[in-house]
């Protein structure tokens, strides 16, 4: 073939080709959330390309294949990839569930309440099936053996028992053969570290003979040891006010409670004047009565500056009466001859 000739067609052959290439597609730009196979550097017109998600995602929408067209370009790219979630975390029976989100490679962590104890995993992962790396666990109460039994005593269940062991939070009450005294928590319950409270002893317990109180007395003959929750009674004498408890019990310890005091009556310390006494007036001389402790007397105070009276309360307190500091007591000669003038009887402020 003469050179010119060979030349000619080479010069075609090429032209050709490049007009080929013209028409066909380069490799195709992804988001990247998106993966495909087997990626080429150059496709013809009609070529497909199939795309997949990325682990952990999930095609939500459009077409997952794009299409080299003859114009050299490839077909809009319509599929859409998102975050795979996992089912909602179930509800722990005593324990909590703690998490931010349920989507891939997110992780759930668990809890149990104090006195239960956790069963399976106390973490889970999100996995890029949809599925937790875990099952929820389980909280299981913590359980004591019988609760110990009193020398002398007896125990009662709050509910039924069947075989040797309670649950944390099961409780019994402990009672002890008459006529001794539960020295302790008369409650007991199984703890969270699995054992149960301090049980209580059984004893005798006796009171020793109770003691009189000052102006006062005891309603009983107490010349003798008295037994657990026994009491006395206390009473006081004329004009004297009980102050406190009237009963005095025997207690498990082998004390008395608290007994009561007598509180003294008071005397109105003032020679000359007038008293406000139970909403009534009293003249100081013809006043013949006993403030009981607690009891409120008023005296009459003048004010000067206005020329008017005011009462002021004075309260007894076990045989003290306090005067107040603005009253001043008459002369005699005004108590019995001007007695008008007093702060008593003129107008009150």
């Amino acid at each position: 073939m003469p050179r010119s000739l060979t030349l000619l067609l080479f010069c075609q052959l090429a032209l050709y080709t490049v007009v080929v290439s013209n028409r066909g597609c380069g490799r195709p730009i992804l988001q990247d959330n998106m993966v495909t196979e087997g990626l080429q550097r150059f496709y013809s017109p009609g070529e497909e390309v199939v795309l997949s998600c990325k682990k952990g995602l999930a095609p939500s929408s459009g077409s997952r294949t794009i299409t080299c067209t003859a114009s050299g370009h490839w077909t809009e790219l319509k599929l859409t990839c998102l975050t795979k979630s996992c089912s909602s975390p179930e509800v722990l029976d005593y324990g909590d569930v703690h998490f931010n989100d349920i989507v891939y490679k997110s992780t759930i962590n668990y809890t149990c309440y104090e006195g239960y104890t956790m069963q399976g995993a106390s973490t889970t992962e999100c996995l890029a099936d949809g599925e937790w790396s875990a099952p929820p666990p389980k909280c299981l109460p913590v359980t004591c053996g019988l609760p110990p039994i009193p020398k002398y005593g007896k125990v009662v269940y709050d509910r039924l028992v069947t075989g040797n062991t309670s649950v944390y939070g099961s409780g019994v009450t402990f009672q002890c053969l008459s006529p001794l005294v539960l020295i302790g928590n008369e409650r007991g319950f199984c703890t969270a570290n699995g054992t149960w409270t301090e049980p209580p002893e059984c004893s005798f317990v006796s009171c020793p003979r109770p003691t009189d109180i000052i102006n006062g007395y005891m309603t009983i003959d107490a010349k003798r040891e008295h037994g657990y929750k026994e009491v006395v009674r206390y009473g006081c004498n004329i004009d004297y006010v009980l102050d406190g408890p009237v009963e005095s019990q025997c207690l498990k310890t082998g004390n008395w409670s608290e007994k009561p005091t007598c509180k003294a009556p008071c005397s109105v310390g003032i020679k000359r004047g007038r008293i406000l006494y139970n909403g009534k007036r009293y003249w100081i001389k013809d006043f013949k009565k006993k403030i009981s402790h607690t009891e409120l007397v008023s005296f009459y105070c003048m004010n000067k500056d206005n020329q008017c009276g005011y009462a002021i309360s004075s309260q007894c307190v076990d045989g003290t009466l306090k005067i107040p500091e603005c009253y001043e007591e008459p002369s005699d000669f005004t108590y019995n001859l001007r007695y008008s003038s007093l702060p008593s009887e003129i107008d009150q402020c």
